[in-house]
């Protein structure tokens, strides 16, 4: 899952009055185009700016600093009607019947090097704990209230193959620490992470009805090596393991993730995507 002008100064010059301009100089002038004449929509602009930041996109490619804040400005003035998108739309409406909701996935682009996506969550909707391999996220809360909760490989932990969990049929759990535990509202920063640091492991849950867009560089890849993973969380004290050592009032921060298949009760829908369309010149 993120623009200058110049003016030319002829100091020293001698001031001379230019000839004022006729009907038929101006009909001799080329016509610009329609194009450069509309203004820019949003989403194109975050299109364009995506293809900037992402041009040297690779697994575990990470902008520059100037760059990510570039794409974030551009995000963070992102509005639901930029994309065609409100919250009275069937996608968001409350899914009694379903015990899991479904989810809807609007795609926008995709190529080798970046993509841009909305998911469309009703309420209680849950995108379950999944990573992005050697990949920098950006994600913007549209509208509602998410519930994320994220975490990072604690570097250089042992695993817990010494527990009674059997390695040889269980994949074994990795100790994480909470990157973030928290409610989120609409309108609000866009969110980054990064293919080692900033919560590469997230989960979303939608407190209300609520769209998020999702900007990956690049974009999953099964033959490149990013695939989606799933897992499981356990809390730090279901096991023990030698040299690993949390203080007690710390331990809330801290969780064992193990590899999962995708949930069975995840469903995500593709949806097609309405809004302003998108030109790839």
């Amino acid at each position: 899952m993120g623009f200058e002008t110049t003016r030319a100064n002829q100091k020293g010059k001698e001031f001379r009055e230019l000839p004022k301009e006729t009907n038929a100089n101006l009909s001799t002038r080329p016509k610009r185009s329609r194009r450069r004449q509309k203004k820019m929509s949003p989403v194109q602009r975050l299109f364009e700016t995506c293809k900037e930041v992402f041009t040297n996109g690779e697994t575990g490619f990470v902008p520059s600093s100037e760059d990510i804040e570039r794409l974030r400005a551009v995000l963070d003035e992102l509005k639901p009607e930029d994309v065609g998108l409100t919250p009275e739309m069937l996608y968001f409406r409350t899914q009694v019947a379903l015990t899991t909701p479904k989810i809807r996935y609007l795609h926008l682009y995709e190529s080798e090097k970046f993509s841009m996506g909305i998911f469309c969550l009703p309420p209680s909707g849950v995108l379950p704990l999944h990573n992005h391999p050697g990949m920098t996220v950006f994600s913007k809360l549209l509208f509602g209230t998410m519930h994320i909760k994220s975490y990072d490989w604690v570097a250089d932990a042992p695993s817990n193959a010494s527990t009674d969990v059997n390695p040889s049929e269980t994949p074994a759990a990795r100790l994480a620490k909470v990157k973030v535990d928290a409610d989120f509202t609409a309108p609000c920063n866009t969110s980054i992470l990064y293919p080692t640091d900033g919560g590469n492991m997230h989960c979303f849950t939608a407190v209300t009805a609520c769209a998020v867009l999702d900007v990956l560089g690049p974009p999953y890849s099964d033959p490149d090596g990013r695939h989606c993973t799933y897992y499981l969380e356990f809390p730090f004290t279901k096991f023990s393991v030698d040299g690993v050592s949390v203080p007690e009032e710390e331990r809330e921060g801290y969780a064992w993730l193990q590899e999962r298949e995708k949930p069975e009760d995840l469903t995500v829908v593709g949806a097609t995507y309405r809004g302003p369309k998108i030109v790839d010149l």
